[in-house]
């Protein structure tokens, strides 16, 4: 059985992948305005990880006897004044969702509740992941700069993602 602590604090992490995912779909939303489709479709592949995510600590809460609660999601922001505005926004909320992640571990461990520790190692592994695909978009963005061949180029790439 889960401890109230970490029940409530897997619940808000379910939550903050929620809102990932929002946001990733509101980023994808705004390079679909700008026909970046290769970049929207990174941003829409990148929201349905989010929901995986999601997905993956509601069925822990669940196998560990524990009442899944759902927040509200607020409204992400919905427009950006440039493409590395929206890199960088992508960026910085996998950094912190690492760091939530890392905390999360820490109160596991504070508890003694080395399965929600274990659980959790994936969620580590797959951050190490995520930060990196979110620098190495973020450095490609700032290395074509004002290129339009070479965003396009970068965009064809993007469209490629699985």
């Amino acid at each position: 059985m889960l401890s109230g602590e970490v029940l409530e604090a897997l619940n808000r992490q379910l939550n903050q992948e929620l809102q990932n995912a929002y946001l990733y779909l509101s980023i994808a939303s705004y390079f679909d305005e700008l026909s970046l489709s290769g970049f929207a479709h990174y941003f829409k592949v990148q929201a349905r990880e989010e929901l995986e995510h999601a997905m993956k600590i509601y069925s822990y809460i669940i196998d560990r006897g524990g009442r899944v609660e759902l927040f509200e999601v607020p409204k992400p922001k919905s427009g950006w004044g440039s493409i590395l505005e929206a890199i960088e926004e992508f960026y910085r909320a996998e950094t912190e969702n690492t760091k939530k992640i890392w905390n999360l571990v820490e109160l596991a461990r504070s508890k003694g509740d080395k399965a929600t520790e274990s659980f959790l190692k994936w969620f580590i592994d797959e951050q190490v992941e995520e930060e990196k695909n979110a620098a190495d978009l973020l450095a490609k963005v700032k290395l074509v700069k004002d290129s339009p061949a070479a965003l396009l180029a970068l965009d064809n790439m993007l469209a490629q993602r699985k």
